[in-house]
């Protein structure tokens, strides 16, 4: 008998994961190198940290039970029948479902303190992660006292299950949202300067939260149309994502702790002030000119540059004064860290 589509599906997922899982475990690895020997950040807060390694070691549980299917299955009744679900795989289907809270759960905290430790912004994204968590537990109670061995999820818990799979799609889409219209809002700050700077900082700020949102964003979008009609390949998609889930936030780590994250470019950008005064002298009959640039400024990659100001057309002004000002204290919500 020639094997189903389904168990291909499986197969395929499973060597997909494989690849994604040694990727993962290289990044995880590179990013405590990253923080033993950097002093440590304030922008990497403790619940992140913990997160990231509870994200690692869920994604490795699932890559083990799903390894531990693919050789006892295999020994066993070959390819044929490699789908259908045991406890192992309702351990790694549960798995699947929790990582992807974890996940969803650090995209919420980053924005929580980007916007000011505000609750209210954040009350409905945690609200839809929870519960498409919980429609997911109940689709695993379902198929469990319905159809045990069912390598697919029976049709009558299809619409439990969609719902479960778009709530967290939701969450990733708000969340990643408000985060992005966030840092372009604080950036907009050096478009009203009258010397020119240059965005590249910010764009790559913004570039960062759009591409890790989209991280998520495609893998669960993607997930969600082929569970809803019922396309083998879901098996596939379905264990790609549990790594994916691990590898977005670890990237942020490794950005945060070298210091090229969204949270130290927005800071400097929004909290850089220029000055050009001019000021007639004192006693001596003379004028001169102060140029302030706040401390900030060399904390990025900014370019200033002075085409605008011709200093040698400034009548009177036969003295440069170019001053550093210190910084004074941010706002609350410069300062806190996304992650």
């Amino acid at each position: 008998m020639s094997a189903s589509p389904i168990d291909i599906a499986a197969l395929i997922g499973f060597g997909c994961e494989a690849v994604l899982y040694g990727s993962y475990c290289i990044l995880f690895i590179v990013s405590w190198i990253v923080l033993s020997q950097k002093r440590p950040s304030p922008n990497l807060s403790s619940p992140v940290v913990f997160a990231n390694c509870l994200l690692f070691f869920c994604c490795t549980a699932h890559f083990a039970l799903e390894f531990n299917h693919f050789y006892t299955t295999l020994e066993s009744t070959g390819v044929d029948g490699f789908s259908a679900e045991t406890p192992g795989l309702i351990g790694a289907d549960f798995l699947i479902s929790f990582t992807d809270l974890v996940g969803d759960l650090v995209l919420v905290y980053r924005c929580w303190m980007l916007w000011d430790r505000n609750y209210y912004v954040v009350i409905l994204p945690l609200l839809t992660a929870f519960g498409g968590f919980a429609c997911i537990m109940e689709v695993l109670h379902l198929v469990i006292t319905m159809d045990p061995t069912s390598p697919a999820p029976p049709p009558a818990t299809v619409g439990l299950g969609l719902a479960g799979y778009i709530l967290p799609l939701a969450t990733n889409f708000v969340v990643t949202s408000l985060i992005v219209y966030r840092i372009w809002t604080s950036s907009r700050v050096v478009k009203e300067s009258p010397i020119v700077i240059g965005q590249g900082a910010s764009h790559r700020a913004m570039m960062l939260i759009i591409e890790s949102g989209a991280l998520y964003l495609i893998t669960q979008f993607v997930f969600v149309v082929l569970f809803s009609i019922q396309h083998p390949s879901q098996g596939i998609v379905a264990v790609i994502a549990t790594q994916v889930y691990g590898i977005a936030p670890t990237l942020i780590i490794i950005r945060v702790s070298l210091g090229i994250s969204s949270e130290h470019t927005t800071k400097a950008i929004t909290s850089t002030r220029i000055e050009w005064i001019a000021r007639r002298g004192g006693d001596t009959g003379t004028s001169d000119t102060q140029f302030t640039v706040e401390h900030s400024m060399v904390e990025t990659d900014m370019d200033i540059r002075m085409k605008d100001f011709d200093l040698t057309r400034m009548k009177g002004h036969e003295e440069i004064e170019i001053a550093e000002v210190d910084m004074g204290p941010a706002s609350h919500y410069e300062s806190a860290s996304p992650v």
